[in-house]
């Protein structure tokens, strides 16, 4: 009876990770994914302004690095899901050496584009937090905020690793548990201002507390008659000051756009809108000695970024590790 409806794959998380796995799996399985977020994407998010003006909150835009993924995301190029970034990106940053042939790819209408592509035939639950886990004789019992429970043959967990650790330490053994993994914040500011005739698309900033500024109109997504600019803060700055970020989100806030408009040279203005956006688990810039981890006899999967390193790429490369799901064994029904 029971085994009957209930589906092979539960997958949490709908961001890089658990899209691409999820788009894998579901060739051949029944599966559902589950987010805490309002939409897919996970820390690639788009957040609306309105109906088409628009800020990339999370992950900035994307240069693929390893052959596979290049392969990849020109694909996603010719079926016009992603696109590159043009104009002109400034690189202030004297610590780090620019890369000239790094190209920014960023999705189409936001970059989220990837994960949502991924996932359009597949059934999505948002607003939907996994609270809780429990292997109860070869079954995943998954318990919601909600009070509600589901039922699945495997589980595979894309969270944040601080998350995941909450989540499943009862069932994993393997040494990755017990790593120090810090994962780094991130203080992202969404500001509108009105228009000026400025010419650059983004700038990587030589600044303690401010790292990075995009022009959202540069991507060509929208028409409008203002500037709207993404600020994202530093990780160094930002570990200190995200756990108290929600009651000092007005200082905060006030810190990272006076620096922008010292840092750009752009003409003071009345900000017209702002918006503070924390990451507390942004990424993880020192890679594991695994891109994943599997364990066939719980039927139990994590891929993330955090196995790989602090990119999107990461988040892909870590799902589409080889000795990934080929050795998930299902239990038959």
């Amino acid at each position: 009876g029971c085994c009957r409806e209930m589906k092979d794959f539960c997958i949490i998380g709908s961001g890089i990770s658990g899209a691409t796995i999820a788009n894998a799996l579901s060739k051949k399985y029944s599966l559902d994914v589950y987010d805490k977020a309002r939409g897919a994407g996970g820390r690639s998010s788009n957040k609306k302004l309105n109906k088409n003006e628009s800020f990339d909150h999370g992950a900035q835009y994307i240069s693929p690095k390893s052959t596979q993924f290049k392969k990849f995301i020109k694909n996603l190029i010719a079926k016009k899901v992603v696109k590159k970034w043009a104009g002109k990106h400034l690189f202030l940053n004297t610590e780090k050496k620019e890369n000239k042939k790094h190209i920014k790819i960023i999705g189409k209408k936001g970059n989220n584009a990837i994960s949502k592509y991924l996932l359009k035939n597949i059934n999505c639950n948002f607003d939907s937090e996994v609270i809780k886990i429990f292997n109860n004789d070869n079954i995943w019992e998954v318990s919601f905020s909600n009070g509600s429970k589901k039922f699945y043959k495997s589980l595979i967990l894309t969270c944040p690793f601080p998350q995941l650790k909450k989540l499943s330490k009862k069932y994993i053994k393997h040494s990755f548990v017990n790593n120090k993994i810090k994962m780094d914040a991130n203080i992202t500011v969404m500001i509108v201002i009105k228009k000026n005739n400025h010419k650059i698309s983004s700038y990587l900033f030589n600044d303690k507390i401010l790292g990075w500024a995009a022009n959202e109109n540069s991507k060509v997504r929208f028409k409008s008659k203002n500037d709207l600019w993404t600020l994202q803060s530093t990780f160094l700055w930002a570990n200190k000051k995200i756990n108290k970020n929600q009651e000092n989100k007005e200082s905060n806030t006030k810190t990272m756009i006076t620096k922008f408009f010292k840092l750009t040279g752009i003409k003071k203005t009345k900000v017209l809108f702002s918006l503070n956006h924390g990451w507390k688990y942004s990424s993880n810039s020192k890679p594991l000695s695994i891109k994943s981890y599997w364990n066939s006899s719980l039927n139990l999967g994590v891929c993330a970024d955090w196995f790989v390193g602090p990119r999107l790429e990461s988040g892909w490369i870590s799902a589409t590790d080889p000795v990934s799901y080929t050795h998930l064994t299902l239990p038959t029904t």
